[in-house]
């Protein structure tokens, strides 16, 4: 753009300044021709004179010449100030009162003889000329004196472009230099840039290098074919073969890989092809003699479109056995555990000997009295065949009730394994109430309970459960069986909370718990009971714990303890309605 502007006003300079030239020589030329004008003119005017003086021929010999001169010099000038308007009309003027004034002094030179009074007159014609001269060359001058002022405002636009194109050329060298010390700070730059890149790449290099080297994990480099192009010594060791083999040729992945794992290989392969890398995942090896060994690995391209790529090789035989370890003693963990809770729900049955005994005694006696009465009946004259008959059936719903006591007993205390039940909470907590009515009775304790409606499903072991709810219940009523002041009450209450959980609470009044101990209560083999064990508690949590709920204590207002605990709802059951239950005493 600045040297188009540049340019631009140089052009324009050179033509203003042609053009001014082209004048300034014209005027110069009409000058010129008018002082030679004025020159021929002067010498006819002495020639003419000359003669009328002294009427001498000698006067007369140039005479044509000078009159043809005039003539010529009239014609150039009307010639040079064509384009002037004001100087073309003043030029013919002139031209018409130089050919009329010569025929004049031809006449007044043929009658020279006769008179000298016409010389006068001729001096006067010239006088005519001359003034027409003289305002030509005035104005020519004017002219003149106009392009002389535009050729010096030219020279000083030519002096201000000269000053523009050296600043010009100026900024232009400076930005060039600007421009080349800034290339050969880029240049520095990338070159220094490239020297620490190269040096980067070789402490890489080493880095990579020391890792394969080091053999902490086994590393392969492969093309995509499945061909092991290198490996360390890890890797060797890992499959069972030694560098001869690998030298050789003998070692390829497809040889490696068992059957069962080349669809994952070729699923590998195509993982490989679009995105370069493929992420660590699990296979097995054939080792040289047969075996197998599980092995962690991931890999990646070396640049994409390559066939070639790394890839690293962790075995995992040890961390197999100490799963299979971890799983061995989680299962050992798990029968110890479900031994040590049947034990704990034996111990608990053992305290609760009478109070079952009672639970059964109810229907047998009931039974006797009714069978009793039935023989009676029949026994009569005539018998009473209809009162025997409800006797009878008194007999058969008697049993049943006895019969629904001994199976609550067996399935509570029977050893069986762990079982994933959806189930009604609140029916659970009404079976375990069942077993405890008698003994809460005998120790003077009221049981009330407070279950909320439309209660979601529970999934889990429902015997488990029940021996926690059992547990909570029986040690309530021990703590509340001192308590020589004012009401034994427990209370056992369900609702629902966040996240659809089922919270469970048994509430007493007994003597409350001491805040240093609340979270001691939980540990395995601490108790407050001069004869317990301390682990009834402990077993507690762990199934609340197992059923991903949370068991925890709290003082109850004004007097007694509160244990609570929360359960997570069967994951397809939503809207399961439990029954309602009206808060009753029992």
């Amino acid at each position: 753009m600045l040297f188009a502007t540049a340019g631009f006003f140089g052009l324009q300079y050179w033509n203003e300044r042609r053009a001014l030239d082209v004048s300034l020589g014209r005027s110069r030329q009409v000058l010129d021709t008018i002082d030679r004008l004025r020159t021929i003119i002067a010498n006819v005017e002495s020639e003419r004179r000359g003669y009328l003086l002294t009427l001498d021929p000698a006067y007369l010999k140039a005479y044509g010449v000078s009159d043809e001169s005039v003539r010529r010099e009239t014609q150039e000038l009307q010639a040079l100030v064509a384009n002037d308007p004001l100087q073309s009309l003043r030029a013919g003027h002139l031209a018409g009162t130089v050919s009329a004034k010569l025929r004049e002094i031809d006449d007044i030179v043929g009658t020279a003889h006769t008179s000298r009074l016409p010389g006068l007159s001729m001096i006067r014609i010239m006088d005519e000329l001359r003034t027409q001269l003289d305002q030509m060359v005035d104005h020519e001058r004017l002219l003149n004196a106009d392009l002389e002022k535009r050729a010096d405002a030219l020279e000083q636009r030519k002096a201000w472009l000269i000053a523009a194109a050296v600043v010009l050329i100026t900024i232009l060298a400076a930005a060039a230099l600007a421009l080349a010390r800034f290339e050969a700070r880029r240049r520095r730059k990338a070159t220094e840039e490239n020297v620490q890149l190269q040096s980067d790449l070789e402490k890489r290099d080493r880095k990579i290098r020391s890792l394969v080297d080091a053999n902490i994990i086994g590393i392969i480099i492969w093309d995509i074919g499945g061909r092991i192009l290198d490996a360390n010594d890890a890797f060797l060791r890992i499959v069972g073969y030694d560098r001869e083999d690998l030298v050789s040729g003998h070692i390829n992945r497809t040889d490696l890989t068992p059957a069962e794992w080349r669809d994952r290989d070729a699923q590998t392969v195509a993982d490989l092809r679009i995105t370069g890398t493929v992420q660590p995942f699990e296979k097995e090896y054939f080792r040289k003699d047969g075996s197998r060994v599980t092995v962690l690995l991931g890999g990646t391209l070396f640049e994409e479109g390559s066939s070639q790529g790394v890839s690293f090789v962790l075995d995992l035989t040890e961390r197999k056995q100490a799963e299979a370890e971890a799983r061995e003693s989680e299962r050992r963990y798990r029968e110890a555990e479900m031994e040590l809770a049947h034990a704990n729900r034996i111990t608990t049955m053992g305290q609760l000997t009478a109070s079952i005994a009672h639970e059964v005694k109810q229907p047998i006696a009931s039974a006797t009295i009714n069978a009793a009465a039935a023989l009676r009946l029949l026994n009569v004259q005539p018998p009473n065949l209809e009162m025997a008959r409800e006797a009878l059936g008194g007999i058969i719903e008697d049993s049943s009730r006895a019969g629904d006591v001994i199976d609550r007993i067996r399935a509570f205390i029977r050893k069986v394994p762990p079982r994933k039940d959806r189930f009604d909470i609140n029916e659970a907590i009404r079976g375990v109430i069942g077993l405890t009515r008698a003994e809460a009775a005998r120790s003077g304790v009221s049981v009330r309970t407070k279950l909320a409606d439309q209660l979601p499903l529970i999934k889990g072991d429902r015997v488990q459960l029940q021996q926690v709810m059992l547990n909570l219940i029986v040690n309530a009523i021990e703590a509340m069986s001192g308590v020589t002041d004012g009401r034994r009450e427990l209370l056992v209450s369900t609702i629902q909370v966040e996240s659809n959980c089922v919270l469970v609470a048994v509430t007493d009044t007994g003597p409350g718990l001491d805040p240093a101990d609340v979270e001691r209560l939980f540990d395995a083999f601490y108790t407050t009971k001069p004869n317990g064990m301390g682990m009834g508690l402990a077993i507690c949590r762990s199934i609340i714990e197992a059923h991903d709920g949370k068991l925890w204590a709290s003082a109850n207002e004004p007097r007694g303890a509160v244990f609570q605990f929360t359960l997570p709802p069967e994951a397809e059951e939503t809207s399961r309605i439990a029954p309602a239950d009206r808060m009753r005493v029992a």
